[in-house]
């Protein structure tokens, strides 16, 4: 057994303490829809609703055992890390400054003041993670206090490595294949190493979201590098570049090996978990349930471990992640519709509508022009194919449009 092996199951031992094993539950719904064996990893059940208490409180152990006089922990986190973070913080009696993205929701601020209590300060800077690490990592120097990397690691690292522990003793054997979610690499690399050099041969297949592919982008430079753009949407998976650390265990791993979620896509695995399985996910956590149809090809007849990493989900964001996934779904479009302007010229439009078709949003964008107006009209329908026969009448009858769902830049501007 190695050095590695041996620390993260005293790391699993130690929290314990703390909280009892998260559940790892064979999901009917899910192996029943890809013929396979597919179990799920709760972390969303965590005493802080994610994996991130592991590395928190075993990174916060191993610094008071080896100095006993350190008494403030500072990180940076978009929520999760900083709520782990925070219950360490209580647990220990040690004081907390945590820098959150101003971005981050509502939901996990108030959750992570209610796990510091009186131990832990919250610092809004910066509009996505990478801004507030910068200004945690200067005011950490200023303080002399300890900087707790959310990932970026090695402590943290093998805290997160208790998720395959827990796991194999859960299942009583290997996995044919785990499905992990990927932001700044530390459960990947966690678990990668924890898996490798404990024997086990379970097949390893990562997902990062579309707007933060980190771990993507550095392998393909052999090196980790700092995104250009982000999309912040996944926010405990958005950070634009993967830890040193974490790659330098992921560096082997094959490309073809890391898929992309589609941020609209994630949203409709969302909804479907809600409603189907009553288990609410926030977008981080929804990334390997929702790789899953890529992947059915590969899994039919195995046993799957997907690692729901995190329900820290803002009901505050849930018409978004409706209007999203209804628009990957195809159900809800946005068109420039070019309207005269005479009257009865809108009852024309109603009645090219089928009995399906539903008008979510209508709004006149320029209402000046002596002959035509430019309308906003957002569509809701049961079933895509509809679209095509509404646009076939709206062509006959002599409509001008054009549909927007898709243009990143108008619908920016004006959805």
């Amino acid at each position: 057994m190695s050095e590695f092996t041996r620390s993260a199951q005293s790391a699993c031992a130690a929290m314990r303490a703390v909280f009892p094993p998260t559940p790892l539950m064979r999901n009917e719904y899910l192996s029943e829809r890809f013929g396979a064996d597919i179990w799920l990893k709760r972390e969303d059940l965590s005493p802080v609703r994610s994996y991130k208490i592991r590395g928190a409180f075993t990174a916060m152990r191993k610094r008071l055992s080896a100095h006993p006089d350190q008494r403030h922990f500072v990180c940076a986190s978009a929520g999760n890390h900083a709520q782990g973070v925070a219950f360490a913080c209580r647990h220990f009696g040690v004081q907390g400054t945590i820098f959150m993205p101003v971005t981050t929701p509502q939901q996990k601020i108030m959750k992570t003041r209610s796990f510091g209590g009186g131990q832990i300060g919250i610092r809004l800077v910066g509009d996505i993670f990478d801004q507030s690490l910068a200004a945690a990592q200067a005011f950490c120097a200023e303080a002399g206090a300890h900087f707790l990397s959310p990932f970026d690691d090695a402590d943290v690292i093998e805290g997160q490595a208790s998720v395959a522990v827990e796991m194999l003793a859960q299942l009583e054997r290997a996995p044919d294949m785990v499905v992990l979610p990927v932001g700044g690499g530390g459960l990947g690399a966690g678990v990668t190493r924890y898996l490798a050099e404990a024997g086990v041969a379970s097949a390893l297949r990562y997902v990062e979201p579309r707007g933060g592919a980190s771990l993507s982008a550095a392998l393909a430079e052999g090196a980790p590098v700092t995104l250009a753009a982000l999309d912040s949407f996944v926010d405990g998976a958005s950070v634009a570049r993967i830890g040193e650390r974490t790659f330098a265990q992921l560096r082997r791993t094959p490309p073809a090996h890391v898929l992309i979620a589609p941020e609209n896509r994630i949203c409709v695995t969302i909804l479907e978990m809600l409603n189907v399985e009553g288990m609410v996910l926030e977008p981080a956590g929804a990334l390997a349930v929702d790789v899953l149809r890529e992947l059915a090809g590969e899994i039919a007849g195995r046993t799957v471990v997907c690692v729901t990493s995190g329900g820290n989900f803002d009901f505050e964001r849930l018409p978004e992640v409706k209007e999203r996934a209804m628009r990957h779904l195809g159900t809800k479009k946005y068109l420039m519709l070019r309207l005269p302007q005479r009257p009865g010229a809108l009852r024309d439009f109603l009645e090219v509508l089928g009995p399906d078709d539903d008008i979510a949003r209508f709004e006149y964008l320029k209402k000046t022009a002596r002959n035509f107006g430019t309308v906003l009209i957002g569509i809701e329908t049961a079933d895509p194919v509809n679209f095509e026969g509404l646009f076939a009448r709206m062509a006959a009858s002599g409509f001008t449009f054009a549909d927007i769902t898709d243009d990143e830049v108008i619908a920016g501007f004006v959805i």
